[in-house]
């Protein structure tokens, strides 16, 4: 899957075609139909191949997970996820995709589980896994999307306090100028982990 990964992060999904990979890896596009189906067998083999990039057990998240720190695990795990996929950008287009590979499931395990420590169980576990999840491919999607240049944005904020009638808030407190893409993340993240805390304390 290296070459499928790095044909998809050199052209994106349009550019990957059988034949480019076949090239890529000196094959004839014949010998590698007998290894997958179609090109979205390429595609989901490559989407799950990148999250096994760095096993959610490893690193910061895993070393967390084995002092007990719940939620330093979680963050961990999340931040590393969505800095991977940022590192694919074309990955962010296949989010909605139904894959269920070995990789993606292992992160989701070590999510559930994580939470299952503190003891979540049942319909909490169920919503916090979800909320987690969604706040991640959220998260990376917006990110991925937006891709305004400086001047972009200084001209858009200039358009906003000239219509500060309309949108006072807006033009108030710089919408357009805001860029710290990482520490909102990891800043949104403790508040939706403060939430969980406390619906499991109730």
């Amino acid at each position: 899957m290296d070459e499928a990964v790095a044909l998809l992060d050199e052209e994106g999904i349009d550019g990957l075609t059988m034949r480019r990979l076949a090239e890529r890896i000196g094959s004839g596009v014949t010998t590698l139909y007998w290894h997958v189906d179609t090109k979205d067998d390429v595609v989901d083999l490559a989407l799950d191949a990148i999250l096994g990039e760095l096993p959610p057990g490893d690193g910061a998240a895993g070393n967390a997970a084995a002092d007990g720190e719940w939620r330093a695990a979680i963050v961990a795990l999340l931040v590393d996820w969505r800095t991977t996929m940022l590192r694919h950008p074309w990955s962010a287009a296949l989010l909605q995709r139904p894959t269920l590979g070995p990789n993606l499931l292992a992160r989701m395990e070590f999510l559930q589980a994580t939470l299952v420590r503190p003891g979540f169980t049942g319909a909490h576990l169920h919503t916090a896994t979800w909320t987690l999840y969604n706040y991640l491919m959220g998260a990376t999607v917006a990110r991925a999307s937006f891709q305004l240049s400086d001047e972009d944005r200084e001209t858009a904020q200039r358009r906003l306090r000239d219509r500060s009638e309309e949108f006072p808030t807006l033009s108030a407190h710089q919408y357009m100028l805001e860029d710290d893409w990482d520490g909102t993340f990891v800043t949104g993240l403790a508040y939706v982990l403060d939430g969980i805390a406390a619906a499991g304390e109730r």
